[in-house]
């Protein structure tokens, strides 16, 4: 069965989300820093009335954000927005490449990538145009506690 994925660029590699996981995609404005987060906690944003918490997918991962300056992304930046257990978070990553479906069933993570990127992933998938690693929201949200997301 083909699903529709959002194709994303996270630490300079091709990643796919769920789209149906996919409430939206923004420019992510002004971050506000949130005091005593951990590190992948980039701040609060606003969208409309409603506000995220951004998590930067590449340092969960480990890697460090590509264009982060002083704190805030690049003017241009992304993020996809969802929503986890009532609570709303923005995805910062690289950039957004396009929607795709797939053309495989979701298989292992293959070696080089390393466990903090295993551990984010439903695994590898075939699209139209060529693999990517399916990451996984609630894993990826999941590496901040509780105490940490802001309402």
């Amino acid at each position: 069965m083909n699903e529709l994925l959002l194709i994303a660029i996270v630490a300079g590699r091709r990643c796919a989300f769920y789209a149906t996981s996919i409430r939206s995609v923004i420019e992510i404005g002004k971050i506000t820093p949130i005091p005593g987060t951990p590190d992948m906690v980039l701040g609060l944003a606003a969208l409309r009335s409603k506000t995220l918490t951004v998590i930067d997918c590449a340092r969960v991962v480990g890697e460090p954000i590509a264009g982060l300056d002083g704190g805030q992304l690049p003017a241009d930046a992304r993020a996809t927005v969802v929503d986890v257990d009532g609570y709303a978070y923005a995805l910062a990553v690289d950039s957004i490449e396009d929607i795709a479906e797939t053309a495989s069933e979701v298989g292992k993570v293959l070696g080089g990538f390393g466990k903090k990127w295993a551990d984010a992933a439903h695994g590898m998938v075939e699209t139209s145009g060529g693999p990517a690693l399916l990451l996984d929201i609630e894993r990826l949200v999941g590496s901040i506690t509780c105490t940490d997301r802001a309402t």
